[in-house]
């Protein structure tokens, strides 16, 4: 087994503690990015994955390439081109205060890729599964056109194709929006990710009398089914459809869930109650990476996938920073029951 990734890695420069950008003199270091998060937590869970991306070739990249490498993701056909590394700015907010993150990423390097630089070929030797996600078309037309390359390169070597539509209104802005853009890619991908929000604004799907700012804590996974099923009408390729339930009631503890329809059965996980959450950024994508583990573990057993994704991701929000680097052990334990917290000896 083998996972590719494709997508964009910026540098993340974060506000300490609960300060405000505005406040800072100094801020701290690191690197995140929707698809690098999957590679990363799949990696942490034994898997062998390789991340393609396109970053300038200068001291930055280089710490950040020898990041991922640390963590056992191989980066050897990154494309080295263009000037620059995308930024994402992040103060972290707390309490009735919400989190706030502001881009810098216009004309990064990933956006100067065209079809033909990446051997994809050559990348996917050896490889079973693609996973890509809504960002890297919202880049430029470029990362899109490169993006469709790899898929319908993917699509004919036949390995399983995993989406999460991640949508992001603000990063649109060259000319096309995601509904004339993304139905063409996800229709190819067997498994789908999104939550209500994602499929509303993107394919027009929505589940029936339903307000996620009415929601709070108080979700019922059931109404989501005739989503999975509209989607996967809409995309008959697919073949799992899969949607994370989040109940926002202030900044510090959320609500956390999913849900995973087979076209036959409506899984539900336990819904946890995340109260002192350290950041929720990258939430979602350690989701992806622990359901990509749990398909290939337990292939058949969507309960356990979908449990063990939501376990791995409700551990994430306690994780500073975008990798989630929690332990196959750590997880199981949580879904065992073992809430205590305390030391393993």
């Amino acid at each position: 087994m083998k996972i590719v990734t494709f997508g964009e890695i910026m540098l993340r420069l974060g506000a300490p503690d609960y300060l405000r950008l505005n406040q800072c003199n100094s801020l701290d270091i690191s690197y995140a990015g929707a698809e690098a998060n999957v590679a990363v937590s799949l990696a942490n869970y034994g898997v062998p994955v390789e991340y393609i991306t396109a970053l300038p070739d200068n001291p930055i990249t280089s710490k950040c390439l020898d990041e991922l490498r640390g963590k056992k993701v191989n980066v050897d056909h990154v494309i080295l081109c263009g000037k620059r590394i995308g930024i994402l700015y992040i103060e972290t907010g707390s309490i009735y205060r919400p989190s706030r993150i502001f881009y810098d990423r216009s004309h990064s390097s990933i956006t100067e890729l065209t079809p033909g630089i990446i051997n994809w070929e050559k990348v996917f030797e050896g490889a079973t599964w693609f996973h890509w996600t809504g960002i890297t078309p919202a880049l430029s037309q470029n990362a899109a056109k490169v993006l469709k390359e790899a898929i319908d390169i993917a699509n004919s070597r036949k390995l399983t194709i995993s989406c999460d539509i991640n949508y992001r209104e603000k990063l649109w802005q060259y000319g096309k929006e995601a509904k004339e853009i993304m139905p063409e890619l996800v229709a190819k991908s067997d498994i789908i990710l999104g939550n209500e929000e994602d499929c509303e604004k993107v394919f027009g799907i929505k589940p029936k009398n339903f307000d996620a700012e009415k929601v709070k804590d108080n979700i019922n996974p059931e109404i989501f089914k005739d989503v999975c099923s509209q989607m996967m009408k809409k995309f008959p390729h697919c073949k799992k459809m899969v949607i994370t339930l989040r109940g926002a009631i202030n900044a510090n503890h959320n609500t956390w869930a999913g849900v995973l329809y087979d076209g036959n059965t409506l899984y539900q996980s336990p819904i946890y109650n995340i109260t002192h959450i350290v950041d929720r950024v990258g939430g979602g994508d350690s989701f992806m990476g622990a359901l990509i583990y749990g398909l290939n573990t337990y292939p058949n057993d969507n309960q356990h996938a979908l449990d063990f994704a939501v376990a791995a991701s409700c551990l994430k929000h306690t994780i500073k920073g975008d990798y989630n680097q929690v332990s196959i052990e750590e997880v199981e334990s949580l879904l065992s029951g073992n809430t205590s917290g305390r030391i393993k000896r």
